[in-house]
């Protein structure tokens, strides 16, 4: 799992493969910013007020949405009341599931979550919407017992974790059934700010590797800056600024990876950055590892045969 969520959760076995909350209610986990991981995602919403973005789409949450996330695309919520936000979510990696799904014939269950454009599927808390929410349940219930055996006996139980790969697959059965319905598939309707805020957002996606100008942005989306700003904080929940790096920090992570043999100074450079000791500082401080260290880790899984 990606480094984001290490240091806020107890590690368990499974980690590096699966992670699931069921439920979780506002600071329970910490609400995390701009980000990306390599897993696959299913967010679950519960209830509260959240607005969530992804990439440059922005949604209006109803209790019951369900989102399918690749995981790469940059995503992030955005809750107005924190103490009523609550979620499940479900993060995989394909790869531990692909042998059973190839066994299965049944490898097409992960088509939603490439070929939907990381989609919202709107179940207004129906049969299908609980069904969802009590597979998340039951499947973070496997992982808790699969860590209390290791512990108790310090081995994992090969049994239980088969149990738990059919209970996932009962999932995505389940969400690639919904997904084939049309009519789960929400389609906006934006407001005035919203649409500012998804055009913001996409001309920063565009330039993030550039100097970022808020005079250029203004004049060219024809707003004010005082408006910009204040209505991509509103609406989105972080500033300008803070989205710009963060797409410049998934960048480099995306660049650490699949190009080994540039520089520090090259990966920076292609990211935004304007110097490599400001990019390794920032690295550290939001991954909370070196980016040398990022790219030895994610070497050695490669060799080793992992996602």
């Amino acid at each position: 799992m990606d480094q984001w969520k290490i240091p806020f959760i107890q590690a368990k076995v499974l980690d590096e493969w699966i992670t699931a909350f069921y439920r979780v209610e506002g600071m329970e986990l910490p609400i995390v910013g701009f980000h990306s991981h390599h897993e696959y995602e299913i967010y679950y919403f519960s209830g509260g007020e959240c607005r969530y973005l992804i990439n440059n789409q922005i949604y209006d949450l109803q209790p019951g949405d369900i989102i399918l996330l690749d995981g790469l695309t940059l995503h992030k919520p955005n809750p107005r009341s924190i103490p009523t936000y609550t979620r499940s979510m479900l993060h995989f990696s394909p790869a531990w599931l692909h042998e059973l799904l190839s066994v299965l014939g049944a490898l097409k269950l992960l088509e939603p979550f490439h070929n939907l454009n990381n989609c919202l599927l709107r179940t207004g808390n129906d049969e299908s919407g609980k069904f969802v929410e009590g597979r998340i349940k039951r499947i973070a219930g496997f992982l808790i017992q699969i860590d209390e055996e290791m512990k108790r006996t310090g081995q994992k139980n090969e049994l239980l974790e088969a149990e738990l790969k059919m209970e996932v697959v009962q999932l995505l059965l389940g969400i690639y059934k919904m997904a084939q319905k049309e009519f789960t598939h929400v389609r906006k309707k934006m407001t005035g700010k919203e649409q500012h805020a998804e055009a913001i957002s996409a001309w920063l996606k565009a330039r993030y590797t550039e100097k970022i100008s808020l005079d250029q942005l203004a004049a060219e989306l024809n707003l004010s800056k005082y408006y910009a700003s204040h209505v991509f904080k509103e609406t989105t929940g972080f500033t300008v600024m803070e989205y710009v790096m963060g797409c410049r920090l998934n960048q480099v992570k995306y660049l650490l990876e699949i190009e080994p043999d540039q520089s520090l100074t090259e990966v920076s450079r292609a990211a935004g950055f304007e110097s490599v000791s400001h990019f390794s500082r920032y690295f550290k401080e939001k991954i909370g590892i070196t980016p040398s260290s990022y790219r030895e880790k994610k070497r050695m899984r490669m060799r080793d045969g992992e996602p």
